[in-house]
């Protein structure tokens, strides 16, 4: 289901058809996998300002902690607000 949807969309090369030996191979695909979904979601869920646990929940993780782990490097501005913080006291 997940190759010719892709195929469709023509991100990878559609099913050569009448193959010598009958056999139908697919166009490897790795970067566009079904994993890359979840990373997109979470990605995109972050930088529009959507908290940790709503996240963990949406993706079927039962600690927030490993979803915080796992996308901690998507979270919009990280860290701006400790340096805007700092900034302010020393203006």
């Amino acid at each position: 289901m997940w190759k010719p949807a892709l195929a469709a969309a023509t991100v990878i090369a559609a099913l050569e058809e009448g193959s010598t030996d009958g056999a139908c191979v697919w166009e490897p695909s790795r970067e566009h996998g079904f994993p890359a979904q979840p990373h997109f979601f979470a990605s995109e869920e972050l930088e529009a300002g959507e908290s940790i646990v709503s996240l963990a929940r949406w993706l079927g993780n039962f600690d927030p902690g490993f979803t915080l782990r796992k996308y901690s490097q998507f979270l919009p501005r990280t860290g701006a607000r400790g340096s805007a913080a700092i900034d302010a006291i020393f203006a």
